[in-house]
């Protein structure tokens, strides 16, 4: 190893044979424990911070580690990799943060521009995205249907059109961060910006508050909106309302609102993807020698299915077009029926001498062989 320079899996506090994920974990606490905003009084916490972030850089990357684990520190010179290092270039931290970490404005000023969500070095902010889960029937889902639902979020304030002012009066640029909504200081090759204490990243001082508001340029309201679920949706898909999210603020755009679908269990049939399962119990005479039955479908018609003779239990038989509509077309799937062959728990004794007669001339046996199980599997759905 070059001198002066430690070990990285010494740094992130990891063995040589840890993976990928156990490496972004060992570097995400160190980040959050010398994060300066949390180490004012601390000058080593920077350094430590950096040397943290050098060391992920490098045993993230499977190219780095590499040159890294057969030459050391001087290998990584050699080839540009340790000693081009810097953190500006580095695009490590979203992945290991995210946009929603409680230090990512301290990430945006290092790369010196907005997020792509949240709050943007300008100080407009966008508002939150919302979710709302919704339960549906399941011919619902299978056919569409419009819904209204309610929707707690926070909005524009319509007293004072969002701007937190009092009707006559209105928001000052803050003093200190001159409108950015950011304080940019320099430490070392690090250009850190972090959000404003007086005007929390507004950019703006309202001396004259709203009464509506209180000055935060927000309400909250419940609305009703209309969603329209479309045909053919599966459970736990999610519909997105574009601008349906809570209100952005200084121009900031409105979040989304994202709709959670959940398909309620049905008394008869079972959904597989497009296709509808259910089981029909039919009597032994029907099964041995066939029948012609109805069947129930999902838009509450009845449609005629037959049944061959020396139909076996759990046997699968098919309705074509009768299953759940395709999403964006005009087929449907399928309905599988699977027949269920009752046995009656009570005879009368005219049925029990007419099965005692079939049995003894079926010439059935006390020691029957085992089924072929690979075949009735294979005649499943």
């Amino acid at each position: 190893m070059a001198s002066g320079k430690r070990d990285y899996y010494e740094i992130l506090g990891v063995g040589k044979s840890a993976g990928k994920e156990d490496i972004k974990k060992a570097y995400r606490k160190l980040a959050m424990q010398y994060h300066p905003d949390r180490n004012r009084d601390n000058p080593e916490a920077l350094e430590k911070f950096k040397e943290a972030t050098e060391a992920y850089e490098v045993l993230s990357s499977d190219e780095k580690r590499s040159t890294y684990d057969r030459f050391g520190h001087e290998g990584l010179n050699a080839s540009g990799g340790a000693g081009g290092f810097d953190p500006r270039n580095f695009s490590g931290f979203e992945d290991i943060f995210g946009n929603f970490g409680p230090f990512s404005d301290f990430f945006d000023g290092i790369f010196g521009g907005g997020r792509r969500g949240g709050r943007s070095t300008s100080g407009a902010r966008h508002g939150q995205d919302l979710r709302y889960d919704l339960e549906v029937t399941l011919e619902e889902a299978a056919f569409g249907v419009q819904k209204r639902i309610e929707i707690p979020r926070r909005e524009a304030c319509e007293e004072c059109k969002g701007s937190g002012a009092a009707s006559g009066s209105q928001s000052e640029t803050c003093p200190d961060c001159g409108g950015s909504g950011q304080i940019r200081r320099s430490q070392g090759f690090f250009s850190i910006s972090t959000t404003c204490p007086r005007c929390h990243g507004e950019g703006r001082i309202v001396q004259n508050p709203c009464q509506s508001c209180r000055g935060s340029g927000q309400v909250k309201r419940t609305r009703t909106i209309q969603v329209r679920i479309p045909a053919g949706v599966s459970d736990e898909a999610h519909l997105k309302m574009t601008g349906e999210g809570e209100a952005g603020t200084r121009g900031g755009y409105n979040g989304d609102l994202y709709i959670v679908i959940h398909i309620q269990p049905h008394r008869w049939f079972e959904r597989h993807d497009d296709d509808l399962v259910c089981e029909v119990p039919i009597s032994i005479a029907q099964a041995a020698l066939g029948a012609e039955i109805t069947v129930p479908t999902l838009d509450s018609k009845r449609v005629k299915l037959k049944i061959p003779s020396g139909t076996q239990n759990d046997t699968i038989l098919r309705v074509r077009g009768q299953g759940v509509p395709r999403v964006n077309s005009s087929s449907r799937g399928d309905l599988l029926v699977k027949i269920i062959v009752q046995i009656p728990d009570s005879l009368s004794g005219k049925q029990k001498q007419i099965l005692k007669d079939y049995a003894a001339a079926s010439n059935d046996t006390d020691s029957p062989q085992p089924s072929d199980l690979f075949a009735r599997r294979k005649a499943r759905y």
